[in-house]
């Protein structure tokens, strides 16, 4: 695996710098990941009927996970500070595994992508979830956790599972 042509390799010690991205083109870029939290029956029957103690869960979750993605840069220690043109969070309730995946789409205009920032979105309203439910069951887990596509950048558009 060589070295980018634009982006500058580690420093002369292999210590981690941030990329310079003085040479990349403003493009539009979105990112799509999604990922799961397994509740178990009771947990995900009140998480549906909106009877959690803590509150609405999806409504927190989504708004947690917005914000999570707002603050990535500050999470993750190389990701630079991108600004967002959009944030949307779905939640999609599976009766038959009691899970609820969740989706994010985020999207920008500029020189780097958002594939860290719609992950942050996932992983952030993943926690949430499990926070708000974890006094109805300790069996709670948050799984698969990944980029479904992105579009835009020096290395393209791409969709997991296309060729």
């Amino acid at each position: 695996m060589g070295a980018s042509p634009i982006l500058p390799p580690p420093d002369s010690q292999g210590r981690a710098q941030l990329d310079d991205l003085t040479a990349q083109s403003n493009t539009v870029r979105t990112a799509v990941a999604v990922g799961r939290v397994r509740l178990g029956t009771e947990a995900f029957d009140q998480v549906r009927a909106q009877t959690v103690q803590k509150g609405d869960v999806l409504s927190v979750a989504q708004v947690a996970g917005i914000l999570g993605a707002k603050q990535t840069s500050k999470l993750i220690p190389l990701c630079h500070d991108v600004q967002l043109k959009g944030v949307d969070l779905s939640f999609e309730l599976d009766e038959d595994t009691h899970s609820i995946e969740i989706r994010a789409y985020v999207k920008t205009f500029g020189p780097t992508g958002v594939e860290m920032e719609a992950m942050t979105a996932v992983s952030i309203a993943a926690l949430v979830i499990y926070d708000m439910c974890k006094s109805i069951s300790k069996e709670l887990s948050i799984s698969d956790v990944h980029l479904r596509a992105k579009t835009g950048g020096q290395s393209g558009d791409y969709r997991r599972g296309a060729s």
